[in-house]
């Protein structure tokens, strides 16, 4: 178990310093995108990234997932090569579709989504984009299988330093809009294409097995559903605030969601091992007590870092200018809501580990339904705020049911309630703190605040879950 540990923790440590370089990268280019964008023309960009984003989850189609697990199922290495063949021609076959649907429809959808026919040379920029980068995520997906963490590290670092470099160029000296940003963003990504095409020859052979494509497509099928649906709930609430109120808003929110991606710091070095690490544990007798633990200890992190971001955002949110100052009260629950859309992941392995990846599909798809009811309801009235609760409910439903679910086919022993009290106490702990900062309020309350999440952990003895060294599976 230990020895298991050590390589989940060195993976892991990796790829949070991976983040770590990315997300400081984000976090430095923030600041100088709202220098030259203001509010409206930020939610320009906004929309174009959530555009992007769902089409995105189409080219994928939960080929991921199928990929890692077939990947780890066979130890021929002539069979993976073919299964990342064919998914890498899967997903280059979307992005040719999306490009034909570009151009014939490109106008319509670009007044659609952007108000304004002439600006579908956005929409062009982000298919361009989305070829040269879904060549180069295959191939980075791989070496991750194959534990080459440094490639995918300096691969990864330098394609967001070369995208920062390269936007800020275009935004500087050429085009003061979102456009400019994109293309950055283009040029970017195509460097590191060209950097990687050698190694992606190999996966670029025209040479497609139908029956591993299907056996491929079996399994990630019951996911799309499921991606269609995280985009509904991550994203869908973008268009509502532009439908009911205004670029300005969408401007702000989506202000507040990248800062709120702070909480990845802590948990994307996991994210990107956990699959690789918990595949090749599914059959070992100890691992549920493992699981449990990893489960306990993610979440105490996950409940701190919240309560962190809750604190000091009012001190960094100066960072973007004044236009944005009142974005600091969303960031600490858009961050729960992302934790959460993190934790499914880790809390689902028995889901994956029996290939009932339907439960995921169905859960998410009503989730989604759920979530646009609330942002048909809350957003109207409360504005941003409802865009918040409607994300943050809808990952908290999820996460409950798929728990459960996944405790049904492979039991961890790990308690529910004791997590879920945790991760309550801490969401109203962070509400109390914001309503302290919006009140002017002494910072008496928020040490106070503070106090009562450490209580909480304190009563829940999960002193005594991280001493377990024993479990029966007849638990």
């Amino acid at each position: 178990m230990l020895a298991q540990l050590k390589r989940l923790g060195a993976d892991s440590l990796l790829y949070a310093f991976m983040n770590v370089g990315t997300k400081l990268i984000a976090f430095i280019m923030l600041p100088i995108y709202t220098h030259f964008l203001s509010p409206e023309k930020y939610g320009v960009l906004g929309i174009i990234d959530n555009w992007t984003s769902m089409l995105t989850f189409l080219i994928i189609f939960g080929t991921d997932s199928a990929l890692s697990f077939y990947y780890f199922d066979t130890k021929d290495e002539e069979k993976r090569l073919a299964y990342v063949r064919n998914v890498m021609y899967f997903r280059l076959f979307v992005v040719a579709i999306l490009a034909l649907m570009v151009l014939v429809a490109g106008p319509w959808i670009s007044k659609v989504l952007l108000d304004d026919p002439r600006n579908v040379s956005l929409l062009w920029i982000s298919i361009a984009t989305l070829f040269v980068d879904t060549v180069t995520v295959v191939v980075l997906m791989v070496m991750r299988f194959d534990f080459k963490s440094k490639k995918v590290v300096i691969y990864t670092v330098a394609k967001m330093l070369l995208m920062a470099v390269f936007s800020y160029v275009f935004l500087k000296y050429f085009i003061k809009t979102a456009e400019g940003i994109l293309l950055g963003r283009f040029v970017g990504f195509a460097i590191i294409f060209v950097l990687l095409f050698l190694s992606s020859m190999k996966y670029l052979k025209p040479k497609i097995d139908m029956a591993m494509m299907k056996e491929i497509l079996k399994y990630a099928a019951p996911l799309v559903p499921a991606s269609l649906a995280f985009w509904v709930i991550a994203n869908s609430s973008v268009f509502f605030l532009d439908a009911f109120h205004s670029k300005h808003e969408v401007g702000i929110y989506t202000a507040a969601t990248r800062l709120a991606t702070i909480i990845t710091l802590l948990t994307s070095g996991v994210q990107m091992a956990w699959r690789p690490y918990s595949m090749t544990l599914k059959d070992k007798k100890d691992s549920p007590l493992l699981f449990s633990k990893i489960y306990l200890a993610l979440l105490l992190l996950g409940i701190f870092g919240i309560m962190a971001i809750a604190t000091v955002m009012p001190f960094i949110i100066g960072i973007l200018g004044a236009k944005y100052h009142h974005a600091y009260q969303y960031v600490a629950l858009v961050s729960a809501a992302t934790f959460l859309n993190f934790y499914y992941m880790i809390i689902s392995v028995g889901l994956f580990f029996t290939k009932k990846t339907t439960v995921i599909s169905v859960t998410f798809g009503i989730v989604a339904v759920v979530n646009t009811v609330l942002n048909l309801v809350l957003i109207p009235p409360f504005a941003i705020w409802g865009a918040v609760a409607s994300y943050l409910i809808a990952y908290m439903t999820a996460v409950i049911f798929i728990f459960r679910r996944s405790q049904q086919v492979y039991y961890v022993p790990v308690s529910f309630g004791k997590m879920a009290f945790l991760f309550v106490s801490m969401i109203l702990a962070v509400i109390g703190i914001i309503f302290v900062q919006e009140n002017g309020l002494s910072w008496v309350w928020i040490v106070a605040a503070w106090i009562v999440v450490l209580l909480t952990v304190g009563i829940s003895r999960i002193d005594k879950d991280f001493r377990q060294k024993e479990y029966s599976a007849a638990e």
